[in-house]
């Protein structure tokens, strides 16, 4: 016995005396009462014409009601409550149908010749005793449809004796359309089984998705994927014993599939709404959102192909709002900042952690240092944007946007933590990573223009204003290597040879021989710039005043500043400089320095005016006194050769002297 028919029995025995005490009141005035009366003779009751019309097959021939059904009579003695009450137990639906409608039709009879007009409590007795009979099966129906998803076969007898019910009792109850007052009696009323077959078809759905198992997230990091799996696989399960087992039991006016299937939908939207109500992690709020945009209505779920053409999602509505889809959408977004955020701070731990801390050299790819940093960061924003665009567009574009500004704030930290290891630690390996960061950014820019589509115009002051950090660095560091060595320059540790003459161009190579791994215009611009610095340092503590050498001593410096120069250019050209403009400069003055004819010192003094129109007065009167010409000799020559010649720019070479302080010269003759 049913649950939901608890208490039925008791209630059932109290109400069935009133019955029985009806009819032996009955027995006695039978002769006065007429019709109407609980009679033990054959009884019968006829159906609305509107039934007796109908034609239907049901469950593949096992019932076929294809005649016109004139009359159901009910033979010998009429049942009790409980005896009927016995047959809806048992799920003798039919019979106890016709029983019930036996005792109604004769309780309107009486109702209607007014015989309880004096005792109005007995006729609400047996109202009441109908009534609850009534309920009793709408009951029973409820737990047929329920138990048609919950057991493993589907009782094809029940299913067809149910449709059949509910035919009978349409056909009984014809809707007429009239309005049931409060306070009166539902005696003939349409009791609406089809529609609460239709309430059965809902609970059913919605208890079998409650009844999914649904592991914590304490148990499993992954329970969402793994509850979702579990929906398809036993709601496809469902919907499959539908198409093959359920419908043929229904007539074609029940719609049975989709009926079950629009009730589904409704119950997973319910269920999926109580799921997002939780507090969800980036990586589950992923899941619930792919869940619904490309899953629930594919081949994995309701479009699979063993539930067509029976299953249809075509007019199926939205699983979810737009107003609650929307926020699934935002608060994944708002989760993503996070991971976003992380996913970069990564990228920086592991470069500061496994490759500055461990100095491992930066790989060479075509000629140019690597680092994975724009490749790192191109893959978070591509995996992140491509997952999301498979939910929507719209949706691909706003994680897009995040990852950019994220990546805005991400720059600049990296920066700061180059510049802290840099400065703190004096590593060989900081001109490699220069390069390749450099190369990074132009590779980064690269490819969100191309491959994003993105304008990069606030990634390149980022970058720019990084390149000048790190630019400013390596100055810092190159100065701090070459500048002792410049200030040896004729010294006499430095004419005695005490040092070697490749020391310079060694001290120098540390940092420029990586800009050959750089990419242009960026190396080959700074390459310009150190061989620029190079022979204008060179020259500037050359013309410094010094004491008067003899022939000798001048012949030895002029020797070994031609050696020097040609070590210094041929490296740097070596390593990609193109300043072929600068080569002649040390030359010139080293050939003024050691040449013992006059006249032949002004021909130098003449290329090295017309190779450097920015040389000024003051640099040609130094050379000359390194020379250990008078005053009034240097005055000579000046005139002689450069007066015309000087020019407050470099020419198409550029700028050198220019940028030269002129030492200011003391003679004492």
């Amino acid at each position: 016995m049913h649950s939901g028919n608890s208490g039925f029995i008791e209630r059932g025995i109290k109400t069935m005396l009133s019955f029985r005490k009806s009819r032996r009141s009955l027995s006695i005035e039978k002769g006065k009462e007429g019709t109407g009366t609980w009679k033990r003779k054959q009884l019968s009751w006829r159906f609305s014409k509107s039934y007796e019309e109908n034609e239907t097959t049901i469950c593949n021939g096992v019932e076929v009601i294809s005649e016109k059904i004139e009359a159901e009579s009910i033979q010998g003695k009429p049942l009790s409550v409980m005896e009927i009450n016995e047959l809806i137990q048992k799920r003798q639906l039919l019979e106890a149908f016709a029983s019930i409608k036996y005792l109604e039709d004769e309780l309107i009879a009486e109702r209607d010749g007014e015989k309880y007009k004096d005792n109005p409590q007995e006729f609400v007795r047996k109202y009441k005793d109908v009534d609850l009979l009534y309920n009793s099966i709408t009951n029973v129906i409820q737990s047929i449809v329920l138990e048609t998803l919950e057991h493993p076969t589907v009782e094809d007898t029940m299913l067809t004796s149910l449709v059949t019910l509910i035919a009978r009792e349409e056909a009984a109850h014809p809707n007429t359309g009239s309005t049931v007052h409060p306070g009166s009696d539902l005696l003939g009323i349409p009791r609406k089984w089809r529609e609460e077959w239709m309430a059965a078809v809902n609970e059913s759905t919605r208890k079998r998705i409650q009844r999914v198992p649904m592991p914590s997230k304490e148990e499993m990091s992954s329970w969402l994927v793994l509850h979702l799996d579990l929906l398809q696989k036993h709601l496809r399960e469902d919907l499959l014993k539908i198409k093959l087992s359920v419908k043929k039991c229904y007539p074609e006016e029940y719609q049975v599939c989709d009926t079950y299937v629009e009730a589904f939908h409704k119950a997973i939207a319910s269920h999926l709404e109580d799921l997002s109500q939780r507090s969800l992690e980036f990586n589950e709020l992923y899941t619930l959102l792919d869940w619904v945009a490309n899953t629930y209505r594919s081949e994995r779920f309701l479009g699979h192909p063993d539930l067509k053409p029976e299953v249809k999602t075509e007019n199926l509505t939205l699983l979810l709002t737009p107003a609650h889809w929307d926020k699934l959408k935002n608060d994944y977004i708002a989760s993503a900042k996070g991971k976003i955020k992380s996913y970069f701070g990564n990228i920086l731990r592991l470069e500061v952690t496994e490759k500055w801390e461990k100095e491992v050299h930066p790989e060479v790819k075509e000629n140019f240092y690597h680092s994975s940093l724009s490749f790192d960061i191109q893959t978070i924003i591509a995996e992140h944007m491509k997952i999301s665009g498979e939910i929507s567009r719209s949706l691909g574009m706003k994680m897009l946007e995040l990852c950019l500004a994220e990546l805005y704030e991400f720059m600049p930290r990296f920066g700061e933590e180059f510049v802290v290891w840099s400065t703190a630690q004096n590593s060989p390996l900081f001109a490699p990573y220069f390069a390749a960061y450099i190369n990074s950014f132009h590779d980064l820019t690269s490819g969100l223009e191309t491959v994003f589509k993105v304008n990069t115009e606030e990634l390149q002051k980022i970058s720019a204003a990084l390149t000048r950090n790190f630019t400013n660095i390596f100055w810092n560091k190159l100065r701090t290597k070459a500048q002792p060595l410049f200030k040896k320059l004729l010294t006499k540790d430095w004419i005695l040879a005490t040092e070697k003459l490749d020391s310079l161009a060694l001290a120098v190579s540390q940092f420029s021989k990586h800009l050959q791994h750089m990419r242009q215009p960026t190396g080959q611009e700074l390459l310009r710039n150190i061989h620029k610095y190079v022979v204008r340092e060179y020259i500037t503590q050359v013309i410094k005043p010094r004491r008067k050498m003899n022939a000798e001593t001048r012949q030895q410096v002029s020797e070994k500043m031609n050696r020097e120069a040609r070590i210094l250019n041929n490296t740097l050209i070596d390593q990609g400089s193109d300043s072929d403009w600068l080569l002649p400069a040390i030359h010139h003055i080293a050939n003024i320095i050691g040449e013992k004819k006059k006249d032949e010192i002004k021909e130098y003094v003449k290329e090295l005016c017309q190779d450097y129109p920015d040389i000024r007065k003051e640099h040609v009167l130094a050379v000359l006194a390194l020379r250990g010409l008078g005053r009034t000799r240097r005055a000579a020559i000046f005139r002689q050769v450069c007066h015309r010649l000087e020019s407050p720019d470099g020419g198409d070479g550029g700028t050198l002297f220019a940028e030269i302080d002129a030492p200011v010269i003391i003679s004492c003759f």
